[in-house]
């Protein structure tokens, strides 16, 4: 049975949807933020509210702080970032906050605006309070603990993951790539600039573009996937890589799959893409690019130095992979994983151990879960068909 979810795990950022005009400003956000982490201006704001609040996502090395609460016995734990007022994260200087986005009063909601900010050790003690069920938590880990039919659970994730993705980008683009000069916040934390006034460039956060593909064989009605060596035992998935300067998209996607296996591809058709926050610390912003792609050569040349194995697989062994696959068991899995955490325990199950057959033996494969864009162009294709090509498809 195919999985469909409304977005990608980390899209559909609640905090990137609203409507500008229901929106408080950057600008007006970071003053208000700056008199709150100012004691001497706090004490004299505290006779006149401020308009809207002031909520705080720590970080501490990549990690968001989260909570979850004891669930009934029947059902899985849940989580929640861990939303602080600034005045639990005492001593952190203002540029170190990265606005995430806000909302204007309505809907039973008083206008608030989000930041994040990364806390070292020490801070990191501070700003969490033993028993009180919060714990800082790896973003991966809370993606496979998120319950991927609970929207506002998704919800939650994206907005970590941009978090995640901003704040590391901070700690790397730390000087100008033009002159060599220290580049500070701007824009409250949605940019850099560089501080030498003879030069004041402008810096973005980076974008990693990844092409990632289903190459099909659609005369044997097989699909290609690839073992990497990182790999936990027994997944497969689509063949990825990185795209070059001066490449198009399906450029990149042939490249890749020649590189990598030896077969050449022809027909290249988008399917969707998923920003992806969990990769390396030094690529934080990556974002998946996901297509199917049409096989005109079949024998297989596996390059060693990127895989593990590539094989083709039936229709039928691809389907048996996604029913023995028991996603919904491994995320309550990673659910009481993550409540554990929360409590002070590092324990629970990874997720290969999770994926069994009900008769006990281990699947003989399985492919990543709902929170990867691999296993939609692996479902899709497996249960929806090949997608067709419109009359006036261009395939450049």
């Amino acid at each position: 049975m195919a999985i469909h979810l409304r977005a990608h795990a980390f899209a559909a950022n609640p905090l990137r949807t609203l409507p500008a005009s229901s929106s408080v400003s950057p600008s007006a956000a970071a003053d208000a933020l700056r008199s709150l982490l100012d004691p001497a201006a706090a004490a004299a704001d505290a006779a006149g509210p401020h308009p809207h609040h002031s909520k705080i996502l720590p970080l501490r090395r990549g990690r968001p702080l989260a909570r979850s609460p004891d669930a009934p016995p029947a059902a899985a734990p849940g989580w929640r970032l861990a939303w602080l007022p600034p005045s639990r994260v005492p001593g952190v200087p203002p540029d170190a906050f990265v606005f995430l986005g806000a909302h204007g009063e309505g809907d039973g909601k008083e206008a608030a605006a989000y930041w994040a900010v990364e806390v070292g050790e020490g801070e990191g003690a501070r700003v969490g309070v033993a028993g009180d069920g919060s714990a800082f938590v790896d973003l991966r880990t809370l993606m496979m603990a998120t319950d991927w039919s609970d929207k506002d659970a998704m919800g939650e994730l994206a907005i970590a993951g941009h978090a995640r993705a901003l704040l590391e980008w901070h700690s790397t683009a730390k000087f100008c790539g033009a002159c060599g000069a220290r580049a500070v916040p701007a824009e409250a934390g949605r940019r850099k600039q560089c501080s030498n006034e003879s030069c004041k460039r402008r810096i973005y956060p980076r974008v990693d573009p990844v092409v990632i593909m289903l190459v099909i064989d659609k005369e044997n009605d097989r699909a290609l996937l690839s073992r990497q060596s990182r790999f936990v035992p027994r997944m497969w998935s689509c063949l990825a890589g990185f795209i070059e300067p001066g490449e198009s998209l399906e450029e990149a996607v042939r490249r890749e799959t020649w590189e990598e296996t030896a077969i050449e591809v022809g027909q290249v058709i988008y399917h969707s893409s998923q920003p992806w926050p969990v990769g390396p610390n030094t690529m934080p912003c990556q974002l998946m690019v996901g297509f199917f792609a049409y096989a005109k050569s079949l024998e297989i040349h596996v390059d060693k130095k990127e895989l593990e194995d590539a094989q083709w697989h039936s229709r039928e062994e691809i389907k048996k992979a996604l029913t023995f696959a028991e996603y919904e068991k491994a995320q309550k899995t990673n659910a009481l994983k993550v409540n554990q955490i929360c409590k002070g325990a590092e324990r629970g199950q990874s997720l290969s151990a999770d994926l069994k057959v009900e008769s006990g033996e281990p699947a003989p494969m399985f492919v990543p879960g709902p929170f990867a864009i691999a296993h939609h162009l692996i479902s899709s294709w497996a249960f929806e068909g090949a997608p067709k090509l419109p009359s006036s498809f261009s395939n450049l």
